[in-house]
């Protein structure tokens, strides 16, 4: 698909891997929605320099993923401000760092709201763009999920099961609405510099780069690269890329 004037929906647009995704979109043309959840100083900043620098309009929207009215509003919102809606990158998440046999910390309520967060929000946002990206004839929608979704390891075992659920979330929507819709999916290993890492404990941020292949974090270019590429690709459908310094082979 070519990009230029294309119209995407960042989810957690104003986060560290969010930021690079929402320029990386923006150096092809395409114009930003800058979806955030709290930050609305950060966004708007965000979505200020995106456009001063790429000369594309960027414009941030709040919106609660959990809440099904606000998702069905900020479709709404999106294309009434930019007249369609081409790309979804579902970046937003939520982690709490839980280690494994901690299963008296692994509360309902610690569960329910990671799931809703990073399972069930991005299945509300496919599920609200789907009719628009049909009615438009093509659409590309990208998940990040992360390593932790094809073994067992992050933060916690809720946000694993997540993660993993987002993975097979991305082959069945893959299904649900080929052909115009491509739908595929990033799973980084740790990145720097992120408010998801930053939950994370310190022997688990270390063990990352030490047991990497590389010796270093993944990179946040590198998967915000991806992401256009998933965006422009007219063959790819239902895959996960994994980039995460070698640790995870799949």
């Amino acid at each position: 698909m070519d990009l230029k004037g294309k119209v995407a929906l960042v989810t957690g647009g104003n986060g560290g891997l969010g930021q690079r995704i929402c320029h990386a979109l923006a150096r092809e043309g395409v114009h930003l929605a800058v979806m955030y959840a709290q930050s609305r100083e950060q966004a708007e900043a965000v979505a200020q320099d995106i456009a001063a620098r790429h000369q594309v309009n960027a414009v941030a929207f709040q919106c609660d993923i959990t809440d099904a009215a606000a998702v069905q509003a900020l479709i709404g919102a999106v294309t009434a401000r930019f007249g369609s809606l081409d790309i979804l990158v579902n970046d937003a998440a939520f982690n709490k760092a839980i280690p494994f046999p901690d299963l008296d910390n692994l509360t309902e309520d610690v569960w329910e709201k990671i799931m809703a967060v990073n399972l069930t929000g991005p299945m509300r946002l496919i599920k609200a763009v789907a009719p628009v990206m049909k009615a438009q004839g093509a659409g590309r929608i990208v998940n990040i999920s992360s390593v932790a979704g094809l073994g067992p390891s992050g933060s916690s075992i809720a946000y694993a099961v997540s993660k993993a659920g987002l993975i097979h979330l991305t082959k069945c929507m893959a299904v649900a609405l080929a052909p115009q819709t491509l739908v595929n999916c990033v799973a980084p290993g740790l990145l720097e510099g992120t408010r998801a890492t930053a939950n994370l404990r310190a022997e688990q941020i270390a063990n990352a780069s030490t047991l990497a292949l590389l010796k270093k974090p993944a990179d946040k270019d590198d998967c915000a690269d991806m992401v256009v590429t998933m965006c422009r690709t007219e063959t790819m459908t239902g895959q996960t890329i994994v980039i995460d310094a070698g640790r995870v082979f799949h």
